[in-house]
């Protein structure tokens, strides 16, 4: 097969399928649980502040451990961080299920977040391990609608698993649900999973986990207690964030100067073809991908009155594009590169353009249906960019490094998101709370930020893209031929 590596394991793509599974559950957790929230507040009898830490705590450990976990990954072994992620996120699922308090509930999730964000990166990373040339990309492409797919439909399967499990303690199978598929998935990991090559023992960089992680910190807990007023009151953590985070580079130049093993390598933001750009590509694009959900939420609930199920499958269109195309996408990127990701993006932000237009101009229910087609020309856009993005990204990565590479890709998304997630409905409010309650005027306006978002991403894009086929000096590789040896380089 073009592009197959000699001697490739021949369970790969068994092996790939095993890894979507659990990355498909991660990711499905960070939006899967907010249709469950008012069930579970009754249960426990909660606060609204602390029922809100179900789905922010996840989302904030998560985020945490990304790059760590993709450089203990890389040092002992992805297949072992691997299984011991997923066999605590089982544990973690069946804890939150289980937990007779807020309080547990809590714990447990965080503790789930913390176990999905030391899977995430072990994904990508597995990737780049097994496969090679075209099939990378396709590899990469069923990765992309997976991420794709399970955050578009998080508040569908969420529904659905609260119509069947009715009655007031119905929301805790939106946790077991996990554990059965995640010990099928764990066995099939232990038979599957290639076994890394012993390697020379690496010490971690503590100082730089710890400037990291309370970077990331300082950066993402104002936006996550937003609905409380964190951004108000914790303002002051964003100056401290980013200064955390210049020091970090400060000192992973320096150690990676002095012959050390930093968590996260300089070179690849500065000396790796494409990782600095995709990056930032992933962070603008999530700022509107995530928030955009919540809003639709926000209006086909409370403005038109949806159930939560219903909500959901308004929005299924742009699910069911992503999925199409990313598969498709992932066979595409070896040809067309990142003027893939240029195309992607641009029906993204036409697809939104026109389903936010159609919801702000055409009346009640019929809305949703000829906003359908728009939203499902963005999800075909969508698809074009998650996974050849990744690709992209990754591409000219030493495989000794995809692991704190891809953590620290997907740090970007869960940055973004957070952001999207919180300036978003945030001003979806704003504009309700104007006096005049229009949920059309505040739909558009919301969603209308978001695309602004993608539009700079979209202007990244067109910029990476123009670089690569720009005037050359001698010697520069062109179009998208890449350097799959070097990328492959252990």
């Amino acid at each position: 097969m073009p592009g197959t590596a000699e001697g490739a394991d021949p369970r790969r793509w068994r092996a790939l399928w095993v890894t979507l599974t659990a990355g498909f559950m991660s990711l499905l957790d960070v939006t899967i649980v907010a249709v469950a929230l008012p069930s579970m507040q009754r249960a426990l009898h909660a606060s609204a502040p602390s029922i809100q830490w179900v789905v922010s705590g996840y989302a904030l450990t998560f985020a945490l451990v990304l790059v760590t976990a993709g450089r203990v990954g890389d040092a002992i072994g992805r297949r072992r961080i691997f299984l011991l992620a997923l066999a605590a996120f089982v544990l973690c699922s069946a804890a939150a299920g289980a937990a007779p308090t807020i309080t547990l509930l809590v714990v447990a999730r965080l503790a789930q977040g913390m176990a999905a964000g030391c899977l995430a990166p072990q994904n990508s990373a597995l990737i780049q391990q097994m496969f090679r040339g075209a099939e990378r990309g396709r590899a990469f492409g069923l990765f992309g609608a997976t991420v794709g797919i399970s955050s578009a439909v998080g508040p569908v399967i969420g529904g659905l698993i609260l119509m069947l499990a009715d009655g007031p303690q119905g929301w805790r199978w939106i946790f077991y649900v996990n554990v059965p598929v995640g010990a099928v998935a764990f066995l099939l990991g232990m038979r599957l999973l290639p076994k890394a090559a012993p390697r020379r023992r690496e010490r971690l960089d503590l100082r730089g986990v710890l400037l990291l992680g309370c970077g990331v910190l300082a950066l993402m807990l104002p936006l996550i207690l937003a609905e409380s007023g964190g951004v108000r009151r914790l303002w002051w953590l964003f100056p401290a964030g980013l200064g955390l985070l210049v020091v970090f580079a400060w000192w992973e130049r320096r150690l990676t100067a002095a012959g050390g093993q930093p968590l996260l390598d300089p070179r690849l933001v500065t000396s790796t073809r494409g990782y600095a750009a995709g990056a930032a590509i992933a962070a603008l694009y999530f700022v509107g991908f995530s928030g955009v959900w919540l809003v639709f939420a926000l209006y086909f609930q409370n403005g038109q009155g949806y159930s939560p199920l219903r909500s959901g499958l308004a929005v299924t269109p742009f699910a069911v594009g992503s999925a199409a195309a990313a598969v498709v996408a992932g066979r595409l990127v070896e040809r067309l590169g990142r003027l893939l990701t240029v195309c992607g993006l641009s029906a993204v932000a036409l697809g939104l353009g026109g389903a936010v237009l159609v919801l702000r101009l055409a009346p009640g229910d019929p809305a949703v249906w000829y906003a359908a087609p728009a939203l499902f020309v963005g999800g075909l856009g969508s698809g074009c960019v998650i996974s050849p993005n990744v690709t992209m990204t990754l591409r000219d990565v030493p495989v000794r490094m995809a692991g704190a590479a891809g953590g620290a890709l997907q740090t970007a998304q869960r940055l973004g998101g957070a952001v999207g997630t919180a300036a978003l409905p945030g001003l979806f409010y704003v504009v309700l709370g104007t006096g005049r309650h229009d949920f059309r005027s505040a739909v558009a306006i919301a969603v209308g930020s978001g695309i602004v978002a993608i539009l700079c991403a979209l202007g990244l894009a067109v910029h990476d893209w123009l670089r690569d086929h720009g005037p050359r000096s001698p010697g520069r590789p062109s179009g998208t031929s890449h350097d799959h040896t070097r990328a492959s380089r252990p």
